[in-house]
Formats: structure tokens, C-alpha cells, sequence
């Protein structure tokens, strides 16, 4: 490489911007391949300029390399010959073959004064049958300071070409086209036409149009082709120092251009994923906060069975009342514990029953909407895949783990407890609830038989009440009618006391349980809640810094275009 003052300062300026990318790039989380991508870029500034031959294996690139050599240097076929990376540099010894780092890449010199200052790489076809041969040249692809691209006069310009040469253009590298055995080509009409297709498609493709020069490797090889003489020139200019040096300094930067572009564009998709989640975890809270108000909605109208249950408990208890407190039934009132049976039986009946039945109705429901609600938040997350574009970077590794977090919390949620399990604990809850309210209970009943022994602490107040000083002297003429309407009275006061504590219990209960599962969902979501807000801020920066390098970047593509 020429290296004039003007020369070293753009090398020194392109080396801190090089490292400056890769530092940036690897911050934030570039997938593997572009680290491998920028790192290479770096290393093309020190490396021997790269010539690269391109094209379908049956362009006859082997024997275009050996026809512009002027040697048999390369093994010719009809079938894929090249099955790996021949990089061909000038040595004193011929066809010796020097291992490289990579086992897919040979470096075979041989006594060539044209490849001073030059290696020129052979690579396998675009088209090869076997599918790491293409892998392998578009991997070598970023690499190369001036691409030779081969098409043959009998096939020119075939699709998988024209996608081949995209990548060229997305890498930014300067491209001579090379439409080989033109000898096939009968008149010069026929290769005017080839000509002209393949200037078109490539100007498609490049958004320029490179040169392309009709070739026959087999005529070269035979005496001498015209259009050998004319690549001849081109290259001689292509690969003057001065030209070469341009090229060795735009080509890193080209790459650079690339790798910036890649990371805005998954910073954008990245931004996009954020926003589409944050939205879809708004709904998430909004359906959240439905769901709590549906459900309270439902538990006024499980409030209101229970009030109708009872309502007719209290129809039957004053019927127990008119038809006992009567001085017919003289008799039976002594009897206490009679009266309290015949109680139990007639007015409270299955009552305690009934209720535990509504009560475990409201348990079922409760339960069932609540799991039935981790499993959308679990649906959820298995739809909120990040799109391609962020795609094995650390932004998509970091969220997808914070995403797995909250739906292993929902998986542990389903798997580990049981509707059997949340019944009994919010069975327990409000049994205890009742205990502080009421009192006297017995441990380890249910709601309903907790209401049943409510219900029956009841009718002995009631009656032992009613019956206070009940005795056969000192029943007056009004003694009875007044007992009467005071059991009326004590009836509708315990009853409106035990609907409006079983009222209380129970909201407080059933608020207190739908508090922890909203509680359990805040803490599986604020951790990404929290990388949401994080990313943001990082995804501003990355904003304002890659603008900053892209402006260094131009400026030196500038400045570099300029020493041609």
C-alpha cells in the first residue's frame, strides 16, 4: 500500500473509527457473525489486497483464473473442481500449498510477478450442489477488495447470480463483470446482446453500471482473446498502487457502512418489539383490571344467592315462631331442648348445606378464572416473539429470559397449585375470617358448616331468648304475643347481623386472595417492566452514537474517494 502522509492519516483516522464500531457493536449485543464481520474489517487494513473471482461452478472460473495467470495453476473440470478457497499469492516455489487458520482456505503460491502486492482468491460456485461451497463464498465475500464476478455467454445472468451480486452491492464493493465463453456467441449481434442483458442486470442489482467485458478463457488458452487484452488494461489500472489503496481503504469502510446499518435497522425492530410489548402489557393490565372488576360483579350476584338462602331461612323461622309461641303449645315450649330440634329441623333445615354448596360454587369460579387468566398471560408470551431482525442479539437473549421468567412464574402458577389447593386456602382465609367474627367455631370445618355452626349459635340464642323466663307461673295474658314479637324482632336482627358479616368476610376474603394473584403477576412482570425502561434509555443512546459514527464514517468515505 502507498503510504503518503495523506495516506497514514486516513489510516489512522479509519483504524480509531474501526475500533470505535466494533466497541459499539459489541455493547450492544451484535449477533456473532457481525463481531466476525467487524473484526475482519479491521484486519483487511494489514492484509495483502484480495482479487476475488466469483461465479456459478460451470462459468469455468478455474480456467479463467489459469488463462489470466498464464499458467495451469488451478485443476479444470466439468463438474465442481473448487471445493474450497484457493487464495493464490506470488511465491518462489510453485504450487506449494500453505495451511491457513481456516481448513476451508489454502494458500498456494507460485512464481507470478503479476500477483506482486496481490492475492487473487478462487472461490467455489455461487450454485455448487453442495451447499457449504456457496456458504463458504459468501462468507469471503465481505473480504474482498475488487470482485471479478464470471457469468457464461450460454446461461448469462441467472437468478441465483443476480442474488449473489446482491451481496456484493450490500457489502458495497466495486464489481467487474466477466461474461466468459463469448467464443460460443456466433455474431457480434448475439454479443451485444448478452452485453447488453448483462449490463442491465447488473445495473438492476448494483445501481450502477460496472464494466463487462466478453472473455473466452479457452481462446486465451489457445493463443490470445480480445477481450483477455481489454481485462488486462482494466485490472492494470484497477490494481495500481494508487488505485489499490483507495480500494483497501473504501472497502473496510463500505463493511463498516453495512454493519452500522445492520445494527440501526435491529435497534429499530428492537424499539418496535418494546413498544408492541409494553402495549400488549397495558392490555395485559387492562384486562387484568377486568377481570377483578367481573369478578366482583359475579361475587354480588353469589352475595345475593346467599342473601335469598337466607331470606327464606328467615320466612321459615318466623313461620317456627307464629306457629310454637302459642299458648296451645304451652307444653311443648318447657321443653327447650325439644324446641331448639324441632328448630333446627323445620327453619334452618339444609341451610348450612346450601350455603357451603354457594360457597363452593364461589370457590370453583374464582379459581377457574384466576388460572384460566395465567394461562393467557402464558398465551401471550408465546405470541410476543421478536421479529428476525433481533434475532440472536443480546437484546433478543436478555428479553427472551425475562419473558421466560414471567411465564415460568404462570407455568409454576398452573402446574403447582391445584384448583383443590386454592379452594381450601381461600377456604381457610375466610373460616378463620368467620372465627375473629364470630367466634366459638370449631377448627377445620368448612365455610358452609362454619355458617351451619353460625346458623346454629343462632337458634340458641334465639331460643334460649325467647324462652327466658318462661315458666307456667308467670305466663300472663300478653306474655306470649309479646315473646312473639320480640323473636320476631331478635330473628330479623341476628339474621341482617349474619348476612352483613358474611358479607364483610367474604369481600374481605375474596379482595384479599385476588390482591395476592394481581401481586404475583406485578412481581413476574416488573423485572421486565424494568429492562422495558432500561432499553429505552440504552436504545437513545445507541441512537445518538450511531449517528455520530456514521457521520465519522462518511466523512472518511469522503476523503478517501477523494485520493482517486
Amino acid at each position: 500500500m502507498l503510504v503518503s502522509d495523506r495516506v497514514q492519516d486516513l489510516l489512522s483516522r479509519e483504524r480509531a473509527l474501526l475500533s470505535d464500531v466494533q466497541a459499539f457493536l459489541e455493547v450492544h449485543g451484535a449477533p456473532p457473525e457481525v463481531m466476525d464481520h467487524a473484526r475482519t474489517a479491521a484486519r483487511a487494513l494489514d492484509e495483502t489486497f484480495l482479487l476475488v473471482v466469483v461465479g456459478e461452478f460451470n462459468a469455468g472460473k478455474s480456467s479463467f483464473v489459469n488463462a489470466l495467470l498464464g499458467a495451469q495453476v488451478l485443476p479444470e473440470g466439468v463438474t465442481p473442481t473448487t471445493d474450497r478457497i484457493y487464495v493464490l499469492v506470488h511465491g518462489e516455489q510453485p504450487g506449494q500449498m500453505e495451511p491457513t487458520r481456516d481448513p476451508f482456505v489454502s494458500r498456494l503460491t507460485y512464481p507470478l510477478p503479476s500477483l506482486e502486492g496481490v492475492a487473487l482468491v478462487d472461490t467455489p460456485g455461487t450454485n455448487a450442489i453442495i451447499r457449504q461451497h456457496q456458504a463458504l463464498t459468501e462468507g469471503f465475500l465481505p473480504r474482498a477488495d475488487l470482485v471479478l464476478f464470471l457469468t457464461s455467454a450460454d446461461r448469462p445472468f441467472t437468478e441465483s447470480e443476480r442474488q449473489f451480486l446482491s451481496l456484493a452491492a450490500r457489502w458495497g464493493r466495486q464489481v467487474i463483470m466477466v461474461v466468459n465463453k463469448a467464443d460460443l456467441l456466433e455474431t457480434p449481434e448475439q454479443k451485444g446482446q448478452v452485453r447488453e442483458f448483462v449490463e442491465n442486470g447488473a445495473r438492476g442489482v448494483l445501481g450502477l453500471t460496472p464494466p463487462v467485458l466478453m472473455i473466452s478463457a479457452r481462446g486465451e488458452q489457445r493463443g490470445g482473446d480480445p477481450g483477455f487484452h481489454a481485462l488486462r488494461e482494466i485490472l492494470k489500472m484497477r490494481l495500481s498502487e494508487t488505485e489499490r489503496t483507495r480500494l483497501k481503504l473504501a472497502n473496510p469502510l463500505a463493511t463498516t457502512g453495512e454493519l452500522l446499518s445492520g445494527e440501526e435497522a435491529r435497534a429499530d425492530a428492537a424499539r418496535r418489539t418494546l413498544t408492541e410489548d409494553l402495549s400488549v402489557l397495558r392490555d395485559l393490565e387492562a384486562q387484568r383490571e377486568h377481570h377483578r372488576e367481573t369478578m366482583l360483579g359475579e361475587l354480588d350476584g353469589q352475595l345475593n344467592r346467599i342473601g335469598r338462602l337466607l331470606s327464606e331461612f328467615e320466612v321459615r323461622a318466623d313461620r317456627f315462631i307464629d306457629d310454637k309461641l302459642r299458648f296451645s303449645n304451652l307444653r311443648g315450649l318447657i321443653n327447650s331442648r325439644a324446641i331448639e330440634d324441632e328448630f333446627r329441623r323445620e327453619a334452618v333445615g339444609d341451610l348450612p348445606d346450601a350455603i357451603d354448596r354457594q360457597f363452593g360454587n364461589m370457590i370453583d369460579r374464582f379459581v377457574e378464572a384466576n388460572l384460566h387468566f395465567w394461562e393467557d398471560v402464558q398465551a401471550f408470551l408465546i405470541r410476543r416473539q421478536p421479529s428476525n431482525e433481533v434475532a440472536r442479539t443480546r437484546f433478543s437473549y436478555d428479553r427472551g429470559a425475562l419473558l421466560e421468567g414471567i411465564a415460568g412464574s404462570a407455568r409454576d402458577h398452573l402446574e403447582n397449585t391445584t384448583e383443590q389447593e386454592l379452594g381450601r386456602q381461600l377456604s381457610r382465609d375466610a373460616e378463620d375470617a368467620m372465627k375473629g367474627a364470630v367466634g366459638g367455631l370449631a377448627g377445620g370445618i368448612g365455610i358452609g358448616a362454619g355458617v351451619g355452626a353460625l346458623i346454629g349459635a343462632t337458634a340458641l340464642d334465639f331460643t334460649g331468648g325467647i324462652l327466658a323466663g318462661l315458666t307456667l307461673g308467670s305466663l300472663g295474658l300478653f306474655v306470649l304475643p309479646n315473646k312473639r314479637l320480640q323473636a320476631h324482632r331478635q330473628l330479623r336482627q341476628k339474621v341482617s347481623d349474619l348476612r352483613l358479616a358474611l358479607e364483610q368476610i367474604v369481600r374481605r376474603e375474596y379482595e384479599r386472595e385476588q390482591e395476592r394473584a394481581d401481586s404475583r403477576l406485578r412481581d413476574a412482570i416488573s423485572p421486565y417492566t424494568r429492562f422495558t425502561e432500561q432499553e429505552q434509555v440504552r436504545l437513545a443512546a445507541a441512537q445518538t452514537r450511531a449517528a455520530e459514527l456514521r457521520a465519522r464514517l462518511e466523512s472518511l468515505q469522503a476523503d478517501v474517494k477523494a485520493l482517486g
